[in-house]
């Protein structure tokens, strides 16, 4: 198995704090973050991912504080998270990594505090690590196109690949929302699709009529003779054993065609709803429209797209202006 850097300088964090540590995790602060998961995952409804990093994250920072032999989250105070947050960053792990690490420890400490578990917030006065915001890669529409066209019309899998790469790009769609797409999510007349995102959160997106004729060319020709005798749960796209495809599987289709059309930029699946959202900015749409296919929660995540329009905009400007 191939780790990723991440991982790998997490691995590291925790054979760190192992080296120190004298005292097992005390059982009140194992039975606050079980109380806490629970919480997160019945009355949240947030997906198995998020399950995972929480509880990936809290006990890494129970790890910690049991190297101090703190027994609870009560006796944490502001210079203990303070320093945690200081250790992450000498072994390495990025301002992302180390936000993301606080942003959990926060969400915590309000789950504690609403349920009389702590008395106070030792997070509120740490000051969250500046993040480095990269503009995300897009595709040109000419790229888009390509990438589409380079799958073969005349093969199941060329074809069901091409419904997969046309309703990613039509929808926005992140690539776990793909592989969970139902078919009676699908609303063909109206050209709309529902989709659950993260939290299980509905959002009504449309869909192209370019993507509906791939999707019925798929259903027309294709998915019946994929479906074995077993349910697939109404899952529209499956592979060649009637099973749902999963997010890696996405990954490589992605890969495979984007090489094929020789796109020069690194292709992924999420490289299509940057595009997506890019392409409707570029073309005049509303911010807030947007927004809403996208399903982000805070429009300031949504506002990153308008600095790749203004970049265009001046790309344009250095183009085609006579005295640019």
């Amino acid at each position: 198995m191939i780790l990723t850097i991440a991982k790998m300088k997490n691995l590291i964090f925790m054979n760190e704090l192992s080296k120190n540590k004298e005292l097992a995790i005390s059982k009140e602060i194992t039975k606050n973050i079980s109380q806490f998961i629970n919480h997160i995952v019945l009355e949240k409804g947030l997906s198995d991912n998020t399950k995972s990093s929480y509880h990936h994250d809290l006990t890494v920072f129970a790890e910690f504080l049991s190297s101090k032999k703190i027994e609870n989250f009560n006796s944490v105070k502001v210079i203990d998270v303070t320093l945690f947050i200081e250790q992450l960053s000498s072994l390495g792990l990025s301002s992302s990594s180390r936000a993301r690490y606080l942003s959990s420890l926060r969400s915590l400490y309000k789950f504690l505090i609403s349920n009389g578990y702590s008395d106070s917030d030792p997070t509120e006065n740490v000051d969250a690590p500046k993040l480095l915001r990269k503009l995300p890669e897009v595709l040109s529409i000419d790229d888009v196109n390509s990438i589409l066209e380079s799958c073969p019309a005349d093969t199941l899998i060329g074809i069901r690949d091409r419904a997969i790469l046309e309703t990613l790009y039509a929808c926005g769609l992140r690539v776990s929302e793909l592989c969970n797409l139902k078919q009676r999510e699908i609303i063909k007349d109206a050209e709309i699709i529902r989709v659950f995102g993260k939290g299980s959160k509905e959002r009504i997106v449309p869909i192209g009529r370019s993507a509906i004729h791939w999707i019925e060319e798929y259903l027309l020709k294709v998915r019946h003779q994929f479906l074995k005798s077993y349910s697939a749960n109404d899952i529209i796209f499956l592979n060649s054993r009637g099973k749902g495809l999963s997010r890696m599987w996405i990954w490589k289709i992605v890969d495979f065609y984007s090489k094929k059309a020789g796109v020069q930029v690194k292709c992924y699946p999420h490289i299509f709803r940057h595009s997506f959202a890019t392409h409707l900015i570029e073309g005049g749409a509303d911010l807030r429209a947007v927004q809403e296919m996208l399903g982000h929660s805070d429009i300031s995540t949504t506002q990153i797209y308008t600095h790749l329009d203004k970049a265009y905009i001046k790309e344009v400007h250095r183009t085609f202006h006579p005295r640019a």
